[in-house]
């Protein structure tokens, strides 16, 4: 895999010490499934939460390019050389990978402890020699397998840094990841960073194309078990069961957490002096809300703190998407964030009352993760509870559902002139894809804007000859207002043809 800088943000926080949990069998016919990792984590959750040791002082002195010259030999990969149709490689601990992961593979149902072998890992002369006694393991694995060329095994997923992880399907590059859980984000306290502190990956058997992992959560207010099946293909598709044990109340508490970047856009591109003409992991927030409309929010990069909640019950789904897909939108050569994917988190079961909520955090760097998107219940998860929920995660290229309406392709705004006549007048666009319920005549269809903090001007619609979609350009006045939240569709015979636009502008 392309070395992350930013995925070691992910990774500094504590993990839970380690304990005699059933990692290798006792006996030859040992068995080890989700149910014993259920009992894991509520046996845990009982217990004081316990920091674990780091690893020695010299593997966490490591600089930057001494620990990226660690490279795991993909030859010596877990279960190379047979006929089992994934491999597995390990990254090394160290840097701001302070506490390594335990690690079994469970095959005919029995765990057989991964041990730490730093002779797996090819160096060069800038790596010290590093101690070989003390708290030594993984910091994390990545899996292999068959995608588009027969006979190579390429790099789907990779699972490393408190209960961060991260897939792509065919063509893309790795960009926004996803979390186990998200506690306490975006609260003046701090953020509860809980961590998959082991891992238990189940063997497949020849010919096979899912690949299943399982992984018990733990950090000061939560533990949780996990089990991941994992279906790489054109789109890589996870299917997560989790049960939850918190250790205290969770009032705040997020549910498949997606995290990613959102530097610049055409909303924002002023404030920063850079050839390219975006700079983003993902686009937008997409909601298919369970009343049935398809809602549309385009990502910002704000100079404060900015949490939006969507109120909704039973979502259909939610993602962070990149939806401009053109080298040309970005001319990035290195970044590639035309092949960035999104993600999209259909709940499974009864989610019940809740909000998505959308937390987006300032930034100055493209290096920094600044944008999180989860399900928040409307009820606290009590403590010495038991929550089980599940969903279906899918890494693709666009949202794997058919809405049946029109989908945002683009925003821009800037200085209104010939559209408004206030002062301080704010103009905008948005771009709709070319879309059946948007054909025949412009007459036919009805824009609707509005906004309960500024006056706005009636839309105008034309047709893009560029995209053979529609632009829906306003003007709105925000006056002495900080803020303004803005609202825009497309509507054809009082029915909705597009997707909601939403847009929280600020000053």
């Amino acid at each position: 895999m392309n070395f992350d800088r930013r995925a070691f943000l992910a990774g500094t926080t504590a993990l839970a010490v380690l304990r005699p949990w059933p990692i290798a069998a006792s006996a030859s016919d040992a068995s080890f499934d989700r149910e014993d990792v259920i009992a894991i984590a509520r046996d845990l959750a009982s217990k004081p939460y316990q920091t674990r040791p780091t690893v020695p002082e010299d593997w966490l002195n490591l600089e930057y390019d001494q620990y990226r010259s660690l490279r795991f030999r993909q030859k010596q990969a877990l279960w190379s050389d047979t006929d089992t149709p994934y491999v597995i490689d390990f990254f090394a601990p160290g840097l701001y990978f302070r506490h390594p992961v335990t690690i079994a593979t469970l095959e005919g149902g029995a765990p057989q402890a991964v041990d730490f072998d730093l002779s797996l890992f090819d160096t060069d002369e800038r790596v010290p020699d590093l101690s070989t006694e003390g708290h030594l393991g993984y910091s994390g694995f990545r899996l292999r397998t068959e995608l588009t060329e027969p006979g190579k095994k390429r790099e789907f997923s990779v699972f490393q840094g408190a209960s961060y992880f991260r897939a792509i399907g065919y063509g893309m590059a790795y960009g926004l990841s996803a979390r186990g859980i998200a506690v306490d984000t975006g609260e003046a306290e701090g953020e509860e960073f809980p961590d998959f502190t082991h891992f238990w990956l189940e063997r497949p058997e020849p010919g096979q194309r899912n690949m299943i992992v399982h992984a018990l959560l733990d950090g000061p207010g939560v533990t949780g078990a996990y089990r991941f099946d994992i279906s790489p293909g054109a789109n890589c598709v996870m299917d997560v069961e989790a049960t939850l044990f918190p250790r205290r109340d969770l009032a705040h508490v997020g549910l498949g957490p997606l995290t990613s970047m959102f530097l610049f856009d055409a909303t924002n591109r002023v404030r920063f002096d850079d050839f390219r003409p975006a700079v983003h992991d993902s686009q937008g927030l997409m909601i298919w809300n369970g009343s049935g409309e398809v809602l549309w929010r385009p990502l910002a990069n704000p100079k404060a703190l900015q949490i939006s909640l969507f109120v909704d019950e039973n979502p259909q789904g939610f993602g962070l998407m990149q939806r401009r897909r053109k080298f040309a939108d970005y001319n990035d050569l290195e970044a590639l964030y035309h092949k960035r994917p999104g993600a999209w988190v259909e709940p499974m079961g009864d989610w019940g009352e809740g909000y998505v909520e959308l937390v987006e955090i300032p930034s100055d760097k493209e290096v920094y993760d600044n944008i999180v998107a989860f399900w928040r219940p409307r009820t606290p998860l009590a403590a010495g509870s038991q929550h089980d929920f599940s969903y279906r995660l899918t890494w693709c290229a666009e949202a794997p559902v058919e809405t049946g309406v029109a989908r945002v392709v683009h925003t821009a705004t800037g200085a209104s002139h010939a559209w408004s006549e206030h002062e301080n007048g704010r103009l905008v666009t948005v771009e709709f894809e070319p879309h059946e319920l948007l054909e025949g005549k412009l007459d036919d269809l009805e824009p609707r804007v509005n906004s309960s903090q500024a006056e706005v001007t009636t839309g105008v619609l034309q047709r893009n000859p560029e995209t053979g979609g529609v632009r829906l350009a306003f003007a709105f006045d925000p006056g002495d207002s900080g803020f303004v939240e803005l609202r825009a569709q497309i509507l054809r015979e009082g029915s909705a043809a597009s997707e909601v636009w939403l847009y929280r502008w600020t000053a």
